[in-house]
């Protein structure tokens, strides 16, 4: 029964919509949390009006480290038109935290949530996973587990969101 139950989640975890996005949620308000912002306060709903990339990780997440310097180079390249990346992790030692982001040259916005309550607020079990919110606040798709960040299709796709266009998904 056991093995039974571990292939089917296999295969759920294989099948390309579970890779590559889920839709159930799109046109959904994204839930406003707290988080801190060059160490002052600040809101997701500060971000409205930008695309917002919003990346649950963990430096312990061996999928999330091979996946940082694509995510970082993602960032770079969407953010001239808007787009704004925000990693979440859920480490709870700040130390490891910061040695993870200066090992790996991370510049983007980022945050601890050591409590795992925004995680919890979002649904997020599995590291890493990705929210893609509109300017308007509202969820476009959630992606389960690593992407290729720096595929020039996700960057067209990000740039051509940020221009209120409905780009092709990769």
């Amino acid at each position: 029964m056991a093995v039974v139950a571990a292939l089917g989640l296999l295969a759920a975890v294989a099948a390309p919509s579970f890779r590559q996005g889920e839709r159930s949620l799109a046109g959904r308000r994204a839930p406003d949390f707290a988080f801190q912002r060059n160490g002052q306060p600040a809101r997701l709903s500060d971000l409205r009006g930008h695309v917002v990339i919003l990346h649950f990780w963990a430096s312990w997440c061996p999928p999330c480290v091979e996946e940082a310097p694509a995510l970082e180079a993602l960032a770079r390249a969407v953010e001239p038109a808007g787009v704004i990346v925000l990693g979440i992790s859920a480490d709870e030692d700040p130390q490891a935290y910061e040695q993870f982001l200066r090992d790996h040259g991370i510049t983007f916005l980022n945050d601890r949530d050591p409590s795992g309550k925004i995680a919890a607020l979002y649904g997020t079990r599995l590291y890493p996973e990705t929210y893609v919110i509109g300017p308007d606040g509202r969820f476009v798709r959630k992606l389960i587990g690593p992407q290729p960040w720096n595929d020039p299709a996700w960057i067209t796709y990000f740039r051509e969101l940020a221009a209120g266009q409905q780009p092709m998904a990769p």
